[in-house]
């Protein structure tokens, strides 16, 4: 980001500059913007070209570089972190900003969610951009609920933790879920989901899950017209089944065919090194990215059946934040079963956790001490990068 960093410093109205003429997309969440980048820039590569952050430098100074990059490019696709998104959708006006989901994350820097929501709000409120939003989310569904044109998807939202008060006036959530009661948790009186039985309703104020237009339904993007698309996906996931619908709604609010678009999504198999594959010489290891407790619960969804083998690993450095507390607000009971490795410079935080949670685990320095041959691993940021290096 070092020529970003310059450029900003030297032109401080360069980003207007950059992205003048240009059709923007924005993409901001806690977790899946990289991916949803990725796919709809991968649907627009063949339109006029595309300046995109790929690798998720994503505040203004890597958004300055990746423009520079492809200059000419009629399409700018980019992924935007939570707290500068009311920086970003001023400085470039996009056409399409794209909200995901809002939860606990780098929990010494971030901004508590319920106020980031309200900025977010608030800079949707006279910025004349179209959002595309998730309406599972509430804290996602109140900021854009203030912008003049959305396009509400349904694509759903598994981590509840940070939204069971009301983020207009504070009172408890209830859900609905479709096909399943939640246990402990009190449905919301009928009429306050839509037709797809799932939704979420404030008990006190009535605030409440808007309607979608569009649908992810378990393989298939239902269309506001009742009709369907297949999601044919090389990347695993519940979480990147979302990513991909989002993204195909951003494709049908740019005027895109959506078949060549799912053709383009089919072609990705992994996303800046997460999902893929590496060999060291002696095993076989599948990375996997998690930074926070819901990325850990998507993270979870896509492992190996039990009693495949998990080797953990965990930093806590700048672009990690510095506050592991988030440990104990992710379910490890889930690696019950299997053998556990706990790696990374806070192992031994790892390792109090999981054995709290009930988890056999062995404490390794480093992924050349794994004795598994074929392994699953989970790593937050540097620790991700540290894994990438070392098998090259």
């Amino acid at each position: 980001m070092i020529g970003g960093r310059l450029a900003l410093a030297l032109a401080p109205g360069l980003l207007t500059d950059l992205t003048a003429g240009r059709k923007v997309v924005v993409v901001s969440a806690t977790n899946g913007k990289t991916t949803t980048t990725r796919l709809i820039s991968a649907a627009l590569r063949h339109q006029g070209g595309v300046a995109t952050n790929a690798y998720g430098a994503n505040m203004p100074a890597g958004h300055a570089a990746a423009l520079v990059d492809e200059i000419g490019a009629e399409y700018a696709v980019l992924e935007c972190d939570e707290k500068y998104l009311p920086g970003i959708l001023e400085q470039t006006r996009p056409g399409v900003a794209v909200l995901m989901n809002l939860s606990r994350d780098q929990m010494d820097r971030a901004a508590e969610l319920r106020l980031l929501a309200d900025r977010w709000r608030e800079a949707l409120a006279h910025s004349g951009v179209h959002v595309v939003a998730n309406c599972d989310d509430p804290l996602v569904a109140w900021a854009a609920s203030s912008a003049e044109s959305v396009t509400w998807t349904a694509c759903g939202q598994y981590w509840r933790e940070d939204s069971w008060s009301c983020p207009r006036c504070g009172g408890p959530v209830d859900y609905a879920v479709r096909d399943e009661r939640v246990e402990g948790v009190r449905q919301p009186s009928p009429g306050t989901w839509s037709p797809d039985g799932a939704g979420w309703a404030c008990r006190e104020c009535g605030f409440a899950r808007p309607e979608p237009e569009w649908r992810l339904d378990g393989d298939r993007v239902v269309a506001p017209d009742g009709g369907s698309y297949e999601l044919s996906l090389r990347l695993p996931g519940r979480a990147n089944r979302s990513n991909a619908a989002i993204a195909l709604v951003v494709c049908a609010c740019l005027g895109l065919a959506l078949e060549p678009a799912l053709a383009r999504f089919a072609e990705i198999t992994s996303v800046a090194g997460r999902y893929l594959t590496v060999e060291d010489g002696r095993r076989s290891m599948r990375l996997l990215l998690a930074k926070n407790p819901a990325g850990w619960l998507e993270a979870f969804d896509v492992l190996r059946p039990a009693p495949s083998p998990v080797a953990v690993s965990i930093n806590a450095r700048g672009p990690d934040g510095t506050d592991t507390s988030w440990l104990w607000d992710v379910d490890y009971r889930a690696l019950r079963g299997r053998p556990v490795y706990a790696m990374g410079e806070r192992r031994l935080d790892l390792a109090v956790r999981l054995e709290a949670a009930g988890v056999d685990f062995e404490v390794v320095q480093n992924v050349g001490d794994l004795s598994s041959d074929r392994i699953d691993v989970i790593a937050n940021y540097t620790a991700f990068q540290e894994i990438r290096r070392y098998v090259g």
